[in-house]
């Protein structure tokens, strides 16, 4: 599931279709808005929605004649869990770094 799920994303359109669907909320969008949002072709935009969907980052519902595509929030909340619980085996993943002073105790 997290391999799937990092595939996913790790692609340019597929993340910035993730993202705006995050963005959106749950009301979500259509294949068309999010085509005219993000500059996608239909086509282009029908294969990575499949991507998306496979890899269970995205959920649809039909409304109307409209198939609505919504970020999938357990999904996403799953796999931060993971990274969060799995990075760098435990240990803080960002080297301390050195407090810098501010720009007020600067002596130049």
């Amino acid at each position: 599931m997290i391999v799937t799920a990092l595939a996913a994303l790790a692609q340019e359109s597929r993340l910035a279709i993730f993202r705006l669907l995050v963005q959106i909320g749950q009301g979500g969008l259509s294949a068309g808005k999010i085509s005219e949002a993000l500059n996608i072709a239909p086509s282009l935009l029908s294969f990575h929605l499949k991507e998306l969907l496979y890899a269970g980052m995205l959920e649809s519902r039909q409304d109307g004649r409209y198939i609505i595509y919504t970020a999938n929030y357990a999904r996403m909340g799953q796999l931060l869990s993971y990274l969060s619980e799995n990075c760098c085996q435990g240990e803080p993943c960002l080297p301390e770094l050195p407090i810098l002073p501010s720009k007020e105790s600067s002596c130049c």
